[in-house]
């Protein structure tokens, strides 16, 4: 939280400027784990034998590696969120988990087994230290009940998507067409752009993040007890995350069985030009840069009107549209099952990805903002930790879901979790008044100043 001497911030757009600094620092963090996602798993199935090789593994055994590695880079953030609220705070943490990102990204820029699994290792301790303390910074520029704080992180996921829609595009490229190391290495410079505005953003984030020991944080009660309002607050927020690791588990198809699916069962030509699989890696974030003003604003005029509008609401909506994406999905299976060739339309593919992002846009940022209203002070790292562990387990799930595809079939998988998502998402939706008093008014909107910042 901000300090006293800090309540009048520099503001740009209605905003402090220190939210453009988290917002740029993370999109290249996201264009480099991005454009490492998008040809990951290609790499891994590329046959030796090609003027591009990559390691030849069976679509299993990638499909495997990737979940395993989706799992970690998330569940890593548990212990980087600890550390920051009991040693060092989130500013530090997120300045030595984007070194540990540079050094690993471009690691993999070597044409060597040890320089992989090396590479790797880095970029899960890398994302564990930062992505968890640097979305807690966002929220850490607000203060309870500001109503810009939804905003705030709506703004800086569009800064997620932009890297992530770059990435695959101009790494994607690199890697699968050119060299897969190359691909790799250009990620890493990526990253060292973003640790550079980081690292002149800091005048803008003079006390965001600092250390604050429980000592002096809590002098005038328990050091660590929560109250029965807390205790409340805590239980809603564990629900939540429920709903998270359903997201990410049917989401993060994408990178996986979406990913195989591409390249082997969807007709790719367009315009005579083969698209690249990994191109359609972008789509996500292309949609997120498009989407997320319009939606935003919608659901500002849903509240407004007087409709129901809390954050478990908009994710109970969320997943269910989300869902529907796996439903296009579904006919996609359908028509390679009846098509001569093989393969389905792209077009049922940017359906696809264009229902799993308004979906998206309802769940991912309004739970991160979620976390921050409801998460203790001295505890909010830890939890946005949790949050991303959440994201580890959904990761791990979408890994699984991937490996049931290879011998139940796409049909049979895509058709299920359309009907899990939608059915999950109605469940929640019954129950979002109920749970919504657990929150005792942390997740209603307050009118507050867009100049008198935080104390």
């Amino acid at each position: 939280m901000l300090t006293d001497s800090n309540k009048v911030q520099q503001t740009l757009w209605g905003h402090p400027k220190g939210l453009y600094v988290l917002f740029f620092t993370e999109l290249w963090e996201r264009f480099s784990f991005y454009g490492m996602r998008a040809i990951l798993v290609l790499y891994l199935t590329a046959q030796g034998d090609r003027l591009n090789p990559g390691l030849g593994w069976d679509n299993l055994s990638a499909l495997q590696l990737y979940g395993w590695y989706t799992f970690l880079v998330y569940a890593l953030s548990v212990p980087g969120g600890l550390i920051a609220d009991r040693l060092i705070g989130q500013k530090k943490a997120v300045m030595y988990g984007g070194a540990l990102l540079c050094a690993g990204h471009l690691i993999l820029a070597f044409d060597s087994l040890w320089a992989f699994y090396s590479g790797l290792a880095l970029i899960v301790l890398g994302v564990g230290a930062l992505k968890p303390n640097i979305s807690t910074m966002v929220g850490g520029l607000y203060r309870q009940g500001d109503a810009r704080r939804d905003t705030a992180f709506t703004i800086f996921y569009v800064g997620i998507n932009i890297g992530a829609f770059c990435a695959p595009l101009v790494v994607g490229y690199v890697g699968e067409v050119i060299n897969w190391h190359y691909g790799f290495g250009l990620a890493g410079i990526g990253m060292a752009i973003g640790q550079m505005v980081y690292i002149y953003g800091q005048r803008y984030l003079k006390g965001v993040g600092e250390f604050v020991p429980v000592q002096k944080a809590s002098k005038n009660h328990e050091k660590t007890k929560l109250s029965k309002i807390e205790k409340d607050r805590m239980i809603v927020l564990l629900l939540s995350f429920i709903i998270v690791i359903i997201f990410w588990g049917a989401y993060e198809q994408a990178g996986g069985l979406m990913n195989l699916y591409a390249k082997e069962k969807i007709d790719r030509l367009m315009w005579g030009f083969e698209i690249p699989a990994s191109f359609l890696q972008a789509l996500s974030a292309l949609y997120v840069v498009i989407l997320g003003g319009p939606i935003a604003w919608f659901w500002v005029r849903w509240t407004k009107k007087g409709f129901e509008s809390s954050s478990l609401f908009k994710m109970g909506v969320g997943t269910i549209i989300t869902g529907f994406g796996f439903l296009l999905l579904a006919g996609a299976a359908m028509e390679t099952l009846e098509s001569v060739t093989g393969k389905a339309s792209i077009y049922w593919m940017f359906g696809a990805y264009f229902l799993h992002v308004v979906g998206e846009l309802s769940i991912s940022p309004v739970a991160l903002s979620f976390i921050t209203k409801m998460a203790p002070a001295r505890h909010v790292s830890f939890m946005m930790g949790a949050y991303f562990f959440a994201t580890s387990l959904g990761n791990k799930l979408a890994g699984l879901v991937g490996e049931a595809a290879q011998s139940a079939g796409e049909l049979t998988i895509f058709l299920g979790v359309f009907g899990f998502c939608v059915g999950f998402g109605l469940l929640l939706l019954v129950f979002v008044k109920r749970l919504k008093k657990l929150t005792h008014g942390a997740d209603d909107v307050q009118n507050i100043s867009p100049i008198t910042e935080p104390g």
